[in-house]
C-alpha cells in the first residue's frame, strides 16, 4: 500500500478538484476531460490495490500511461497539469494557473549574504521587478563562486571572483555584481573591495523598432471583432497603438481607471510609480464598451481585461505579447528580424509624434517619461529629417586625393 505524508481517497480528491475547477468557470468540455482522466487514475489504483492517492502514485500512473501509447507532447502536458492540480489539492496548496517557478537559493556557505544588499536596493527606490532581477544575477554569481571552489565568505578572493565573472553569459550582470561586491566591502563583510576587477560594460542602445501608420492600421484591422476574444484584443491593441501604454499597465487596468464621464484614463505606471492621465479617445471608448457589453465574461473581477477562457483571471503580459505576434502575422506585416511586441506600438507612436514636429515636452508627457532626454532616442529613426543635418563631404586632399586620381597606389 502507498505510504506518503499526504494520502487521501482518490474519489474525495477528484470531487474536490472538480468542484474547484467548476467554481473557476471551467467549461463542461474541460471538466469532462478531467473526469475521464481522474477515472483512469482511480482504475489504475484499484488494479494495483492502492487505497489512497499520493504524489508518487501520480508519477507511477504517468509512467504507465506513457508506456500504453506514444502520446503527443501536448497530451502528456495535459496529464501532467491534471496530476499537478490533484497533487495540490492533496497537499492543501492553493490553486495556481501555472506551475510556480522554483525559488533559487544561495549556496549554504553564502546564505543570507544577499539580504542587506537587496534591502539597500529597495531603499534606493528600485522596483520589485528590478530587485528580483538583481537577486537572480547575484545568485548566479554566488553559485559560480561555489563551483569555483570557494567554500566560505572569508575565502572570497580576486582569483575566485575572476573565475566566476568569466562564466557570466549576461554582461548586464557586471554592473550589478560590481555594486554587490562594493556593498559587501562597505558593510565590512569583505575585507577587500573586489568591485574594481569587474569589467566595465555598457550595452549599446538599439534603435527603437517602429512601424508605419499604415502597418499599424493593418494590424488593428486584422483583428476579428466578431468574436469575444477579438473584441477584447482590439480594445487592448488600441490602448497600445493610440495611447502608447505599456503592456504591464494594460494588463493592470481596472474599471476604476476608466472615467467615461470625463473621457480620460488615469492609472499608476508600474515602471515609474507615477500617476498618468490620458484621453479616452472615442475609438477606445467604443471598443471598451463593446467588449464590456457583448464579450466580457460576467465574473466578479475588477480588472478590465480578463482571460477569454476559465479561469477568468486578469490577462498577463505574456498573453498580450502572444496576441500581438499573432495579429502582426495575420496582417501580413514583415516582422523578420524586428521586434513585434506591444512596446513597438509605443515606440511607433512616439516616433510618429516626434517626426511630426510635436514638441518633446508633449511627447514625453504622453508617454509618461521622467527623463527629458528619453524622447530624443525616437528622433534617430527619421532618416529624411536627419538628411537636412548631414555634413557635406570635404574635398579629398593629400595622399588620398592622389590615390583617387591614380597618381599613387596603395
Amino acid at each position: 500500500m502507498e505510504n506518503c505524508k499526504q494520502k487521501q481517497c482518490i474519489n474525495e480528491l477528484s470531487t474536490a478538484l472538480l468542484k474547484l475547477l467548476e467554481s473557476k468557470g471551467y467549461s463542461p468540455g474541460t471538466l469532462l476531460n478531467y473526469r475521464r482522466m481522474l477515472l483512469q487514475i482511480s482504475i489504475f489504483m484499484k488494479s494495483r490495490r492502492i487505497e489512497n492517492y499520493a504524489e508518487s502514485v501520480g508519477d507511477k500512473f504517468m509512467a504507465h500511461y506513457n508506456t500504453k501509447k506514444n502520446y503527443s507532447i501536448s497530451r502528456q502536458q495535459q496529464i501532467k497539469t491534471i496530476l499537478r492540480r490533484l497533487n495540490d489539492i492533496n497537499k492543501g496548496i492553493d490553486y495556481a494557473l501555472l506551475k510556480p517557478t522554483p525559488t533559487i537559493r544561495a549556496p549554504s556557505q553564502f546564505a543570507g549574504l544577499l539580504e542587506s544588499y537587496l534591502k539597500l536596493c529597495k531603499s534606493n527606490g528600485n522596483k520589485e521587478n528590478s530587485i528580483s532581477k538583481k537577486r537572480k544575477l547575484c545568485l548566479i554569481f554566488l553559485w559560480d563562486l561555489a563551483d569555483a571552489g570557494c567554500n566560505s565568505v572569508c575565502k572570497i578572493n580576486a582569483k575566485f571572483v575572476c573565475t566566476a565573472i568569466i562564466k557570466q553569459n549576461n554582461k548586464d550582470s557586471y554592473k550589478v555584481i560590481c555594486e554587490f561586491l562594493k556593498h559587501l566591502h562597505e558593510t565590512d563583510i569583505l575585507k577587500n573591495d573586489f568591485s574594481g576587477i569587474i569589467p566595465k560594460y555598457r550595452r549599446a542602445i538599439p534603435l527603437p523598432t517602429t512601424y508605419t501608420d499604415e502597418e499599424i492600421l493593418r494590424l488593428e484591422n486584422a483583428i476579428d471583432r466578431t468574436t469575444n476574444k477579438g473584441k477584447r484584443d482590439y480594445a487592448m491593441v488600441l490602448f497600445a497603438s493610440r495611447l502608447g501604454m505599456r503592456s504591464g499597465d494594460i494588463a493592470e487596468l481596472t474599471f476604476e481607471n476608466i472615467d467615461f464621464n470625463c473621457s480620460r484614463v488615469q492609472y499608476t505606471q508600474k515602471k515609474t510609480g507615477l500617476q498618468q492621465t490620458l484621453p479616452l479617445l472615442p475609438e477606445i471608448r467604443g471598443a471598451v464598451q463593446d467588449y464590456f457589453q457583448h464579450a466580457r465574461p460576467n465574473v466578479d473581477n475588477h480588472h478590465l481585461f480578463i482571460r477569454a477562457q476559465a479561469p477568468f483571471d486578469k490577462i498577463s503580459t505574456g498573453l498580450i505579447r502572444h496576441a500581438f505576434t499573432a495579429y502582426f502575422k495575420a496582417a501580413g506585416i514583415d516582422i523578420s528580424n524586428k521586434k513585434h511586441g506591444p512596446h513597438t506600438l509605443r515606440s511607433s507612436m512616439a516616433s510618429s509624434m516626434v517626426n511630426s514636429d510635436i514638441p518633446y515636452t508633449i511627447v514625453r508627457k504622453a508617454l509618461g517619461h521622467t527623463d527629458p532626454q528619453a524622447i530624443k532616442h525616437y528622433a534617430k529613426v527619421d532618416i529624411e529629417k536627419l538628411r537636412f543635418h548631414a555634413i557635406n563631404v570635404p574635398a579629398p586632399t593629400g595622399i588620398f586625393a592622389m590615390i583617387l586620381q591614380g597618381r599613387e597606389k596603395l
